[in-house]
């Protein structure tokens, strides 16, 4: 028999995760990366090369959290720095980002190597597993481990280092071949059942709920049950609500779903949970965003009941009344249960308190809105910022995306698509930074829409400050011959911030956060895209038209109007910042 053949361990490594049917790799392509280039190359993997390693671990975060499966962001040694913002993104939605990075050899490991960085320590606090691989025979262990991990349980971003002398050198093909698991495939992650005695407790406070409401978080996306969750909530009368920051689990304009479990930006989410007797959430944590369980967002008068895929969940959110161990699912599947065994008797008059309530909401606010832009048509102002995403979404329909980025601007488009969705608005997806709130996400995330859904209009509503934080990410539109379009709501500098200024300073100024005129349009055309300058909201949809139909990566600048938005106002009031924080 002949001696079996070598590869390099880079190969080994593509090699490796071509078997967990990885479909898409995102790197800056340097010297380090070029063993396993050739590997993804000779397994015909997409590799999308990108001008920078934080853009290269956003689009991975973001086709990850679009299709629900690991992904791969690939850097060497010096690109794991640019990386870290992205592994906190991904850590914030538990995305399964496997994220590959070059270290200096190991053989010299400690000894002041090239580009030496203690990167595994680094990266253990914004990932689930974070390890060097020690053995060049080994890396199909690692890259088994480092998968199972990443979409095990409580799903989330993984860390490998990889010594760049594993990289170059030269190992068996089928080295460790002949050791457990002896197949690579992939397998089905393993999900909790609830312990009946558990279940039958919690189902019992929840059957004699008067006025329930569900709350559901990422858990319920990752475990791919928002289906079920839809199913049940419909069937038994239960309002639904989303929490903020995280994926949005149905559609805004279904009539079960009410808004963001927030009361700055959907207000009637106040009086549902000071009316609810009893709050059910599944798959969300009581962190920050959940007033950690507390009131007044939580009243002491109702029973908070939280449902959880992992240990790692429940031991989060030890506020809670109740908890349960078990995969969003099954949960939803024991609910629907109690109605087919007669146990469910909760009319639709709760429910439609909460739908009445979102109504009255949306019909004023609109109205509010209206009058302000009328006014600022007559007097010259420019657009107000929650004007400009209901604008563009009257240019969207049913199959395409919607995504935004900012600080202010991410706030009112939040508030615009749950007014526009009340109204019949019909979105494919929308798609915006997470719980870390990072800027600069949003070119990324569109990418990544975009490149999925290649027939579907892809538009990004991203702030001045968010697109100067990512906006290079563009190139790779423009590269990879993705027409995106760019809505930049152009306040002129870091409204966000300047507007808490204004409230918190003395003198009531602001500081340290404007921004020169920037002509963002015009950096589109000089790269061979479309752009326009809009100055009024009468030039708004045309020209959103027309960068759609120029299948460019293409950009609207629009002069807006900065106006704080209602969450940005709490966090700088006495009085209302106790109910976020």
């Amino acid at each position: 028999m002949g001696e079996a053949k070598r590869m390099r361990g880079g190969n080994l490594l593509a090699r490796a995760l071509h078997e967990k049917a990885i479909e898409h790799v995102f790197t800056l392509a340097g010297g380090f990366c070029n063993p396993a280039l050739e590997g993804f190359m000779e397994c015909q993997m997409r590799v999308i090369n990108c001008p920078h390693e934080q853009i290269a671990g956003h689009l991975a975060d973001g086709h990850a959290r679009l299709t629900r499966k690991p992904t791969v962001c690939l850097v060497g040694p010096e690109g794991f720095a640019n990386a870290v913002p992205a592994m906190v993104e991904a850590w914030g939605e538990r995305s399964p980002v496997i994220f590959v990075t070059g270290s200096s050899t190991l053989k010299r490991q400690g000894a002041g190597g090239f580009k030496e960085i203690d990167d595994v320590s680094i990266a253990a606090p914004l990932t689930k597993y974070s390890a060097s691989i020690t053995d060049g025979e080994r890396i199909g262990e690692f890259v088994d481990r480092a998968y199972k991990i990443a979409t095990s349980g409580y799903p989330g971003p993984v860390h490998l280092s990889m010594p760049v002398d594993i990289m170059f050198s030269s190992y068996p093909e089928n080295a460790a071949s002949q050791e457990r698991p002896f197949s690579p495939n992939t397998r089905t992650p393993v999900r909790a059942w609830p312990e009946p005695a558990a279940l039958e407790a919690v189902l019992r406070i929840i059957s004699v709920a008067k006025r329930p409401i569900l709350i559901g978080g990422h858990g319920v996306w990752w475990s791919n049950t928002e289906g079920q969750l839809e199913t049940a909530a419909r069937d038994l009368n239960i309002p639904f609500f989303n929490v903020p920051y995280h994926q949005k689990l149905l559609g805004e304009d279904n009539d079960i779903y009410m808004g963001l479990a927030d009361v700055h930006q959907y207000p009637p989410s106040k009086f549902a949970l000071e009316e609810c007797d009893v709050a059910i959430m599944v798959g969300g944590r009581l962190d920050n965003q959940m007033n950690f369980g507390n009131p007044p967002l939580f009243p002491d008068t109702l029973e908070l009941i939280c449902v959880n895929g992992s240990h790692e969940e429940i031991d989060f959110n030890r506020a809670a009344d109740q908890v349960l161990l078990s995969d969003p699912g099954a949960f939803f599947d024991a609910l629907c249960a109690l109605k087919d065994a007669g146990n469910w008797r909760l009319e639709r008059s709760w429910l439609e308190l909460n739908k009445a309530k979102r109504d009255e909401w949306v019909t004023q606010s609109l109205a509010d809105v209206q009058t302000e832009t009328e006014h600022a048509e007559q007097s010259g102002e420019k657009i107000h910022p929650l004007q400009l995403p209901l604008d563009v979404q009257t240019c969207l329909g049913s199959n395409d995306f919607l995504l935004f980025d900012g600080g202010n601007t991410h706030f009112w488009s939040e508030i615009a698509v749950n007014l526009a969705g009340w109204k019949g608005q019909k979105l494919a997806g929308i798609l915006h930074p997470g719980s870390y709130s990072m800027l600069g996400c949003g070119v990324s995330f569109a990418l990544s829409a975009k490149n999925l859904n290649p027939k579907s209009t892809v538009v990004l509503i991203s702030g001045d400050g968010a697109f100067l934080s990512g906006g290079l990410s563009i190139e790779a539109a423009f590269q990879e011959k993705m027409p995106i379009v760019v809505v930049i709501d152009n306040n002129g500098g870091l409204d966000c911030i300047s507007q808490q200024q204004e409230r918190l300073f003395e003198s009531g100024d602001h500081f340290a956060t404007d921004f020169r005129n920037i002509p963002f349009h015009g950096l589109f055309e000089g790269m061979g895209g479309h752009g326009e300058l809009v100055e009024t909201h009468a030039e708004l949809v045309p020209a959103l038209k027309r960068a759609i139909a120029s299948g460019k990566p293409a950009c609207v600048n629009v002069k807006a109007k900065g106006v704080i938005s209602p969450i940005v106002l709490a966090t700088t009031s006495k009085r209302d910042k106790a109910s976020i924080e």
